[in-house]
């Protein structure tokens, strides 16, 4: 396997001023007065603050091999949107508030806008509304460091979603299994394409763990498994506009491309667009067709398996993701521990590092049909009842 550092010379200009235009757009954010959640965004716009009203209901068991937390209340729990700019973070947005009222749950919540800094100033003010526990996103898994340290040294239990902190101890970490996520990509990619010609990776930012795991795990499988598949790492940060003239470039330079990985579904419009403009909308199993993954599971995505317009996806669970990030937030207030080992909504509990636990949660590979892609790897059909984004609205 050769592997590439982006293709673009040529594009370096023009995707410096992408970026800058959509930096002079962004806008860093506080926190929202608290209100209630009854009516949680699901546009892109950033969302206001919530607080969760608190029935008395009861949540479904919890998934540890230690001891069981207790259903609803607790406490007032501190939540932070990570980002409302990409169709899976928006889902996660919608479900908070459902989730949080299954859980009987009473939360407040700020927005950091996929800002790092807004993340770090939002966590002061969860704490000043007498927040007893903080679940976060951090896009940044290294810069929030000192601050799960600072709340460390406040006994507030933190509980990271999606991403694991590089430092810090955290209460738990509610995550998928993002090396699967890449090795999964990999192998649709590689069986597919019978392991010849090349493919792109529109990447995330290295600046995330998520990021890291995805490429390296892709780069890293297709070097064992599929030597011969020319790949190309472009560096897009999440990005959209940045993914789209990346692979435009990259289609122009290599006319061999037959394979696309979005490592999450910022790049999909952009991604479909250049394929059209490229006349690759060859359906499979020509030889002509680009077979495209993605990761996230949205609505869209499933959709757009179904027509054909992309191959496959990974599931991201934005459902599972708000459930267990508030369940483990209303554990840590109670004092409750958990344990590594199986659960019983079929994930796993791990530690990633001395005194840090991570429930793994499950992330199908997900085609237009099931299949099986070799070394382990299956898919589940678009159309599976299971996938959370076949019931999003």
């Amino acid at each position: 396997m050769r592997v590439t550092k982006g293709l673009q010379v040529s594009a370096v200009i023009a995707v410096s001023v992408l970026l800058a235009a959509a930096c002079s757009s962004k806008k860093s954010s506080t926190a929202s007065a608290t209100s209630s959640a009854a009516a949680a965004p699901t546009t892109s716009s950033a969302p206001a603050a919530t607080t969760a009203a608190a029935p008395a209901s009861t949540p479904a068991a919890p998934a540890s091999t230690a001891a069981s937390a207790p259903a609803g209340g607790g406490g007032l729990i501190g939540l932070d949107f990570p980002r409302s700019d990409t169709a899976f973070w928006a889902s996660y947005i919608s479900y908070v508030p459902q989730e949080a009222t299954k859980l009987g749950a009473t939360l407040t919540t700020t927005s950091s806008n996929n800002s790092i800094q807004t993340l770090i100033a939002n966590v002061p003010i969860l704490l000043a509304k007498g927040a007893k526990a903080i679940v976060m996103a951090p896009q940044d898994t290294a810069a929030i460091g000192p601050t799960i340290d600072q709340l460390d040294s406040k006994k507030i239990p933190v509980i990271s979603v999606d991403t694991a902190t590089d430092t810090g101890n955290t209460y738990m970490v509610v995550r998928a299994d993002n090396v699967a996520y890449g090795t999964k990509a990999c192998q649709f990619l590689g069986t597919s394409l019978k392991g010849a010609g090349s493919v792109v990776v529109l990447e995330g930012d290295t600046a995330s763990i998520n990021g890291r795991d995805r490429t390296d795990s892709f780069n890293s499988c297709m070097k064992k498994n599929f030597p011969k598949i020319v790949v190309h790492d472009e560096p897009s940060k999440w990005d959209g506009p940045t993914a789209a003239n990346q692979l435009q470039t990259a289609l122009t330079a290599d006319k061999n491309i037959r394979g696309v990985y979005m490592e999450s579904s910022f790049a999909l419009d952009g991604t479909i667009q250049d394929l059209k403009q490229a006349h690759l909308t060859a359906a499979a199993p020509d030889p002509a067709h680009v077979y495209v993954v993605s990761n996230d599971g949205v609505p869209e995505e499933l959709k757009d398996i179904a027509a054909g317009t992309i191959d496959a996806t990974v599931s991201q669970p934005a459902d599972a993701y708000a459930y267990w990030g508030i369940f483990y937030a209303q554990a840590a207030i109670a004092g409750k521990t958990f344990a590594v080992g199986p659960t019983d909504h079929n994930s796993n509990i791990v530690q990633v590092r001395p005194g840090v636990l991570e429930d793994q949660l499950g992330a199908p590979l997900v085609t237009k049909v099931a299949g099986d892609f070799g070394n382990g790897v299956t898919s589940i059909a678009s159309t599976d009842a299971s996938l959370w984004g076949n019931h999003a609205s």
